[in-house]
């Protein structure tokens, strides 16, 4: 069995991969990798693991930079101190998401997980199983082209075009349109994300921003960063430290 860690400090690594070999009782090649960087160039030049444990913030970035820029259809499981990248995850192979300190406990009912999937879909079903892992972690996919939202005493459905940007204010989720209008959607932000697809970026827990409300972004303290919007706002939208390298490699590819 081939593995890949992908893990900055050497020290949680080593700890991972003892603990990986002391789970996994057939033979097993494991490679650490440190950084995006490290991480692009030994997947454009080696094969693809049979799964991957993979930190998300590296020195250098996110890791999903990584599965961006070298599309794979292997299983990835993510050991991770924040929470706050699980949605993220599940669009890049993740098939389980495990928050750090790590112990023995989760590592083993994740690769048991694992082996179900994989038992699940045997080597004779492979293309199965392929299909399964891009059903789970397919990118890009709008899987509607309106919300519903709450307007006086009825229900009715906002296209995806016209919305701006959905935000929470008072723990009631909001919906701005291009047009100024402000509605009630019938779902969370955490919903609204899965529903508007590529086309709209997490900024951060509180504001979902479509690409097109964008008219630049500025650098904000601490490596965060200010979006300029071409509809108003009470607040700045800012982008937290740890989602700006995603961000900017989104608004890259949904530019022009």
């Amino acid at each position: 069995m081939n593995i890949v860690i992908i893990e900055d400090e050497m020290v949680v690594a080593d700890d991972l991969e003892m603990n990986i070999r002391k789970l996994i009782t057939e033979p097993v090649d494991i490679v650490q990798l440190r950084s995006v960087k490290e991480g692009i160039a030994y997947f454009k030049k080696n094969d693809a693991p049979d799964l991957i444990f993979s930190d998300i913030q590296l020195g250098d970035g996110l890791s999903f930079e990584i599965f961006v820029a070298e599309p794979i259809s292997v299983p990835v499981i993510f050991c991770t101190a924040y929470d706050e990248y699980a949605l993220d995850a599940f669009k890049v192979n993740g098939i389980d998401y495990i928050l750090k300190p790590f112990t023995s406990q989760t590592l083993d009912l994740a690769l048991q997980k694992y082996r179900q999937l994989k038992k699940v879909f045997s080597a004779d079903q492979q293309p199965q199983f392929d299909t399964l892992m891009q059903m789970l972690t397919a990118r890009n996919v709008q899987t509607t082209a309106s919300v519903l939202v709450y307007h006086q005493d009825k229900i009715i459905p906002v296209d995806l075009d016209d919305i701006a940007i959905c935000y929470l204010s008072n723990e009631v989720t909001h919906l701005l349109t291009f047009s100024g209008k402000t509605f009630y959607p019938n779902k969370n932000l955490d919903e609204l994300e899965r529903l508007c697809g590529n086309s709209f970026f997490r900024a951060n827990r509180q504001y979902l921003v479509s690409r097109k409300a964008i008219t630049d972004v500025s650098s904000f303290f601490s490596r965060k960063l200010s979006l300029n919007l071409n509809v108003q706002l009470a607040e700045k939208v800012i982008v937290s430290k740890g989602k700006a390298s995603q961000f900017l490699s989104w608004l890259a590819k949904t530019s022009g």
